[in-house]
């Protein structure tokens, strides 16, 4: 069930009261016009367990973004001169909107939303993080996907002067993630656009990304350039890397154990003691129905 920010959950709690801007600071700096939004709505879906978002250095400084490197700490070492200005999102295939958007125009109209959200990555580790941004369902629904319309593919900016991880075969360039239309329709997809009430940082997939916080971290493509509508399943990047490791739903299910570790348990950042996996990262509520009658072991 889709709630309001609990009111249990103390500001305080939330995040760090100096990390928000004004609203219209933000818009302003992330380089959307704020007259262009209705304001900013809280939105929380609170899983199992506590909502205490990690700290700013944790979200922004243990990333993966390969796209600047393959170690943690890469990203905001290297992401730091990458230009996110001017940015344009390409939108094609079946839809009956193709067109090519800059942010202010994709988003023109729709009302920024704040949510507190568990993040899982398959290397069996967590964070709690606040992000900012827009419902992903919103989006589509304003592009208007054809009636043949199955999936919604994602693709992260091919820049290898600026991204120094794509000058290695690493993975195969450019970065490509899809969601069944159904899931992407669903109240928890967002497209986001800041985290602690900042702008993104470029090290996190600035100044686009895809979180959908029910399935590990790597189905989030980052510097989104293009979103396409297609009919048949997309081939994803870590899918094409690794099939046997990475599968196209890539919902967090503690019994399906990666093959060289266990999901079963997961490490939070800033603590040691590990916890239990919950399955679909706690949201199960609320997105169970949508795999009824699959096989989770098999679809993973």
């Amino acid at each position: 069930m889709l709630i309001g920010r609990p009111d249990d959950i103390r500001s305080s709690e939330i995040t760090d009261e100096s990390l928000y801007w004004n609203r219209r600071e933000w818009l302003t700096a992330a380089g959307i016009g704020a007259a262009a939004f209705l304001p900013v709505r809280p939105f929380v879906l609170r899983p199992a367990q506590e909502l205490v978002p990690n700290k700013w250095e944790e979200v922004t400084g243990y990333n993966n973004f390969y796209e600047f490197g393959t170690g943690k700490d890469d990203p905001a070492a290297n992401a730091g001169a990458f230009k996110t200005r001017p940015w344009t999102i390409k939108v094609e295939g079946e839809v009956t909107k193709p067109a090519t958007f800059d942010l202010e125009s994709l988003f023109k109209g729709l009302a920024a939303e704040e949510r507190i959200y568990r993040f899982r990555c398959v290397e069996a580790w967590s964070m709690v993080v606040p992000w900012n941004g827009y419902p992903l369902r919103d989006v589509i629904k304003r592009l208007g996907p054809t009636s043949k319309a199955k999936y919604v593919e994602f693709t992260t900016l091919l820049d290898p002067k600026q991204m120094p991880g794509q000058r290695y075969d690493i993975l195969e360039w450019p970065y490509v993630e899809a969601l069944r239309l159904d899931e992407a329709m669903h109240p928890l997809g967002l497209l986001v656009t800041g985290v602690f009430g900042k702008p993104l940082p470029n090290q996190n997939g600035a100044p686009i990304r895809l979180i959908t916080p029910s399935k590990y971290g790597f189905k989030g493509g980052k510097s989104i350039v293009r979103i396409r509508f297609t009919e048949q399943q997309p081939r994803t990047t870590w899918n094409i890397s690794a099939p046997q490791e990475y599968g196209f739903y890539a919902n967090v299910n503690p019994e399906v154990d990666h093959p060289r570790w266990s999901q079963a348990t997961e490490r939070r950042l800033g603590k040691f003691v590990r916890q239990k996996t919950l399955m679909f990262n706690g949201y199960a509520d609320q997105v169970a129905s949508l795999y009824s009658g699959m096989d989770l072991r098999r679809n993973y």
